[in-house]
């Protein structure tokens, strides 16, 4: 037996072994923290368009108008949820040689150079950014959703992203009827109060 396997030892009363880390010391571990600066949320455009059937519609007779609502719908979402929002289309078979990048209201709307696709740019660009920001990625492409999840970035399919700019939208009305809503001026309501109070006398 102690041939094959060597010998055989007692340690019933031997001591625990000593743990191999039992603190933080600065000066031995340099544990890193998250960043805590603005979350980033990419919009892969065509994807969601034809994803959601009110814009799926308007695509199919006027495809600049189903990316004008879009564009309108996350400039609104942005503004209450004060993230940076970054809507990618594709090129579209749009003879392009590099990506054009440009700001309606305040998102980011990027196209592609015809040879790349929104899912390589996404995909790019959450490696990238999610180095030093939280990072979240709108698509129902189930194999772009694995890869970015690999880079660090949380995924948000279409389905659930549009619960969310439904349920922000209805947030943003809620508001605004409230900030609109007529109030009594308190000194017209004073004065008729003094006024029924004297002839009750």
């Amino acid at each position: 037996f102690e041939r094959t396997y060597g010998k055989v030892e007692r340690r019933a009363f031997a001591p625990p072994p000593k743990p191999a880390r039992t603190s933080l010391d600065d000066k031995k571990y340099n544990v890193q923290t998250q960043n805590k600066g603005a979350e980033y949320l990419l919009v892969d455009g065509y994807n969601i368009i034809f994803a959601w059937e009110e814009l799926k519609r308007v695509a199919q007779t006027n495809l600049d108008a189903a990316r004008q609502m879009l564009m309108d719908l996350l400039s609104n979402y942005q503004g209450f949820k004060k993230c940076v929002v970054i809507l990618v289309f594709d090129a579209y078979k749009v003879p392009r040689s590099v990506q054009d990048v440009y700001k309606y209201h305040n998102i980011y709307v990027v196209y592609t150079k015809e040879a790349e696709t929104a899912d390589t740019y996404i995909e790019r660009a959450t490696y990238e950014i999610g180095k030093h920001h939280r990072v979240r990625v709108a698509t129902s492409d189930g194999a772009e959703q694995l890869i970015i999840l690999g880079h660090g970035a949380l995924r948000l399919s279409a389905t659930t992203f549009k619960a969310e700019v439904e349920q922000v939208s209805g947030q943003i009305a809620a508001l605004l009827k409230q900030l609109n809503k007529p109030t009594k001026s308190r000194p017209v309501e004073a004065a008729l109060k003094k006024a029924q109070e004297e002839r009750n006398r």
